[in-house]
């Protein structure tokens, strides 16, 4: 899903001026992208999870443990987790370690997908992925993985241990049972279900409401099904299209809520 960023500010999304406005609320303009935003973040992200999975003793373990940490394409999900936090009054710190869990789980998931056949049910130029392990390894390594994440955040020290177990709730939901499992047969795949987690954990570590929780979730919820719907290759374009403007009405109405400012910046986050 990485690379596929929505223009969630639109101008034929914004009110028209026969609607009543809220008013607390305006949309925001159309804006171009904030790359330093989301690079920054992503930088964050990646410097902490560089730390925490260095390759060392025994290489055999740590050595694809760390290449496929960071071989998947990015995911818009731990992103939006840190800039969630940052929406409710959060600070960057908080949020890190969770988002730095997200992107693991993202990467568990990545790599079962991609793992290497030999029958022939999917061409190599499929995946998105180098292979330097036989599939037996980056098996192993992808369940190695996913615990590890649960790892980092029982460790972390910055927030309290009622947040950090509501964000593994979160997370286990995502990933677990109600997720990945169940999301194999959904509409919704597994590895999308983490934007509505990313932004509900984020919200959660930075101290947010149950109110600002949930429509922040809902928010990562629509993100994440506007990136599946437009990753899609479809016959009706124009009705693909329709559905994804619906989607992004639904989305930015989530965010009417919120202080204009911080609703632009994690626009720009998953938007253009």
């Amino acid at each position: 899903m990485a690379g596929l960023h929505l223009p969630l500010c639109r101008t034929n999304l914004i009110r028209s001026s026969s609607s009543p406005a809220p008013s607390a609320y305006t949309r925001p303009p159309v804006v171009t992208r904030n790359l330093s935003y989301w690079d920054s973040i992503n930088s964050d992200i990646e410097t902490h999870l560089k730390k925490a999975i260095p390759i060392r003793d025994p290489v055999t373990v740590y050595e694809p443990m760390h290449y496929l940490t960071f071989a998947p394409p990015k995911t818009t999900a731990s992103a939006l987790c840190v800039a969630s936090c940052e929406a409710v009054g959060g600070n960057r710190e908080d949020a890190i370690v969770a988002a730095s869990a997200i992107h693991l789980m993202h990467a568990t998931i990545y790599t079962h997908d991609h793992l290497v056949v030999t029958d022939g049910s999917r061409p190599e130029s499929e995946t998105k992925i180098t292979h330097r392990f036989g599939s037996n390894v980056e098996l192993l390594t992808g369940d190695g993985i996913m615990p590890f994440g649960f790892e980092l955040l029982a460790r972390s020290t910055g927030s309290s241990s009622e947040k950090i177990l509501k964000v593994i709730v979160e997370i286990t939901r995502a990933v677990g049972a109600r997720g990945m499992v169940a999301g194999e047969d959904d509409v919704i795949h597994p590895d999308r279900q983490l934007h509505g987690c990313g932004a509900a954990c984020g919200a959660i570590l930075g101290g947010g409401s149950e109110e600002e929780i949930e429509r922040l979730k809902r928010f990562g919820v629509y993100v994440e099904k506007i990136q599946g719907l437009l990753s899609e290759k479809s016959k009706d374009e124009g009705a693909k299209m329709e559905l994804a403007e619906k989607w992004r009405a639904l989305a930015l109405k989530e965010l009417e809520y919120f202080d204009r400012k911080k609703v632009e910046q994690i626009s720009t986050i998953v938007g253009v």
